[in-house]
């Protein structure tokens, strides 16, 4: 029963993090002829299921006892977010009016324990020292995280070929972690008060990341059976040094829907204590036109 209640979860990934990718980039097609322009208000909703992988790279605050940091790293398949995924809401939505579009996207995923490995334990001035905590020692990583693009657009071309959209706005990264341990080791900190890493407990460490962004997308049709190639990119930075994403693929216009089969890759890096972050993988998905 257990098992069931969390496909159903993840099923619900169907509305995930990157409606923008493409998918609601796309205005309907008709077979053989020439796109008409838009008239008044028309609305785009693209539930998908992403396949995704993703890999986390963190440098955590040991207590203050200790002082220096803890630098971690955590790589999980598809598999593994479906078996510790304890909550997950996602969804992608955009509303255009002649060649202006207005598009969001939000995600919230919550999963818990899953593999992480320690890395290195960092003192201030000091080199850093291997954690090799060997047989009989375990490492879960908890993490909660939000991520929500709001994104204008506008539409610089378009004809039968297809379209070509500009876009900016911004993209919040929103994240929890908390890694719980058992170490069959310990690590005396430097500053001779007896305090060591190692045995049972936990780090933890949170960011708060606000980017801008900027990019395009859209679709080129191939013939006309109703193909196409969804494409959609774009790049930032603000808080976080670097954010980018690119997705395409291929698909295919069947009347009131439009189905694809993406891969998609979302990235962001900075110096906090989230050092690296990257979401990627394929998607199915489907954009319903109305």
């Amino acid at each position: 029963m257990l098992n069931r209640i969390t496909m159903v979860a993840v099923i619900t990934m169907v509305l995930v993090t990157g409606g923008m990718s493409g998918a609601l980039a796309q205005q309907p097609m008709t077979s053989g002829q020439q796109a008409p322009e838009p008239s008044g208000w028309t609305f785009n909703l693209a539930p998908y299921l992403w396949f995704a992988n993703i890999n986390t790279d963190l440098n955590l605050k040991l207590p203050p006892a200790l002082g220096g940091t803890v630098s971690a790293s955590s790589s999980i398949g598809f598999g593994d977010v479906i078996s510790h995924l304890n909550l997950a809401f996602m969804g992608a939505a955009d509303a255009r009016y002649d060649r202006f579009t207005l598009l969001t996207d939000i995600v919230y995923l919550n999963v818990g324990g899953t593999p992480v490995q320690f890395k290195t334990v960092n003192f201030p001035n000091q080199p850093a020292i291997p954690v090799q905590a060997g047989v009989g020692s375990s490492q879960g990583l908890n993490e909660q995280s939000t991520i929500w693009t709001l994104a204008g657009g506008y539409t610089l071309a378009r004809g039968d070929w297809g379209n070509f959209d500009v876009i900016a706005g911004f993209r919040l990264l929103q994240i929890s972690t908390r890694i719980n341990y058992s170490l069959n080791l310990s690590i005396t900190g430097p500053q001779g008060n007896g305090a060591a890493f190692g045995g049972v407990g936990s780090v933890s460490g949170t960011g708060h990341i606000w980017n801008g962004i900027g990019g395009f997308r859209g679709r080129i049709r191939i013939g006309d059976r109703g193909l196409f190639v969804p494409y959609y990119f774009d790049i930032g930075t603000g808080a976080s040094n670097l954010t980018w994403q690119i997705s395409s693929g291929l698909g295919y216009h069947a009347g009131l829907v439009d189905l694809a089969l993406t891969y998609r890759y979302l990235s962001f890096a900075q110096d906090g204590a989230i050092r690296h972050l990257a979401i990627k993988g394929p998607m199915l998905m489907a954009t319903f036109s109305f």
